[in-house]
């Protein structure tokens, strides 16, 4: 049985497309970070200035949202990543990082797209 995983990915949310030989499934996962991030504390401690403390705290906060992603598309034969900003190339060197970049079909800069785009986009790749 194969399994092909397609996801739209921005800082804030990510659209997965997972299809099997059984159908089709659609799962969002949002990382809960602010378009701004505000984190309280750190007003320059032993840690290093604030604004490093905010800048790992952010870092720690992506990297266990991408984890997360990960988590649901381990198993895939073929990944395919798209998204507008950097959280794509992000989340290629994490899959990177845990052994699963040969699985990496493409990597696609794509605007805001709704999760039917998105399945559209996932299963027309895979048709090629």
């Amino acid at each position: 049985m194969s399994k092909q995983a397609g996801l739209w990915i921005d800082h804030r949310k990510a659209v997965i497309v997972l299809i099997t030989d059984q159908g089709e499934e659609v799962k969002t996962i949002t990382s809960d970070m602010e378009k701004h991030v505000r984190f309280t504390g750190g007003n320059g401690s032993e840690d290093g200035s604030s604004e490093d403390v905010r800048d790992r705290q952010f870092g720690n906060h992506l990297n266990a949202y991408y984890d997360q992603v990960i988590s649901i598309i381990r198993d895939a034969d073929f990944i395919q990543i798209f998204g507008p900003g950097e959280a794509k190339g992000e989340l290629e060197k994490r899959l990177e990082h845990k052994g699963l970049k040969a699985n990496v079909l493409a990597v696609e800069t794509a605007d805001k797209m709704t999760d039917r785009q998105i399945a559209v986009k996932v299963r027309e790749r895979i048709l090629v």
